[in-house]
């Protein structure tokens, strides 16, 4: 048994991975904004009190990151109508993972997950060359995924100080609400990068099971099975930490019980 603290815990993913790390006999903490149905050990809080997120961090064994404001407003976004860098992914994205990667750094905790996107190769998503290497240079979509390079850069030089190992997760779609469901029923691409939260969460179990070496630095992609071809490398993350989906959209669509 480990003990993980999960960062946006209430959210679709951090939902999905309470759930398995549950069942897997971890002890899980977590934090969000609002409450996190079924964990017990649940803080409702934001990610701006480093006080708080050290405490916390007392005998964790692994952060998994998930607290996020979670895209950029409606794509493609005509510049004219504004975006939502300044007033959330900058508070929401940004200054959340530098308290988190403090805090686990002076707690001296052994391993952090962070959930990075697969929009952070959102051109080659489309047109290639298949299967996209974790190696690709990046053609990030807009603002939010500038936001996860910089949380995969970042992630990289912490690991490199040696203060823990780091797996940073370019995370494919799994979707929130009937909106984005229907979405993906109604987009082959979607289809193909679908990650179902039954998967979202084996692959966290997995993350944490994962004997990485102290220092190591991991970029792996995590979708469900494609449906029509193959557009994440995933062998990556089946060779490091030993992940290998079940399920095919539209399995799993809603969370596991």
């Amino acid at each position: 048994m480990k003990t993980i603290l999960v960062t946006g815990s209430a959210g679709r993913l951090g939902q999905a991975a309470v759930v398995e790390l549950l069942r897997q006999n971890h002890r899980v903490i977590g934090i969000d904004c609002r409450p996190t149905p079924g964990l017990p050990e649940a803080v409702v809080d934001t990610l701006q009190n480093p006080a708080l997120l050290q405490e916390l961090m007392k005998g964790v064994d692994a952060v998994i990151h998930l607290a996020a404001t979670p895209d950029d407003p409606v794509w493609p976004l005509p510049l004219e109508a504004g975006d939502n860098f300044l007033s959330q992914l900058v508070p929401n994205n940004l200054v959340p993972t530098y308290h988190i990667l403090e805090a686990a750094r002076k707690a001296k905790v052994g391993k952090v997950i962070l959930a990075s996107s697969g929009q952070v190769v959102w051109d080659q998503s489309f047109d290639g060359p298949f299967p996209i290497k974790i190696e690709a240079t990046p053609t990030p979509r807009w603002w939010y995924a500038c936001t996860k390079l910089f949380l995969e850069a970042i992630g990289e030089s912490y690991a490199k100080q040696k203060f823990f190992s780091v797996i940073a997760v370019r995370l494919g779609f799994c979707p929130r609400d009937a909106g984005q469901v229907a979405q993906i029923a109604g987009d082959p691409r979607d289809q193909d990068v679908y990650l179902s939260p039954g998967d979202a969460g084996r692959f966290f179990d997995c993350c944490v099971k994962a004997d990485r070496p102290h220092g190591s630095f991991d970029v792996v992609y995590a979708t469900s099975i494609p449906k029509h071809m193959v557009r994440f490398d995933m062998e990556p993350a089946k060779r490091l930490v030993g992940f290998e989906p079940k399920e095919i959209w539209p399995q799993g669509v809603t969370l596991p019980d």
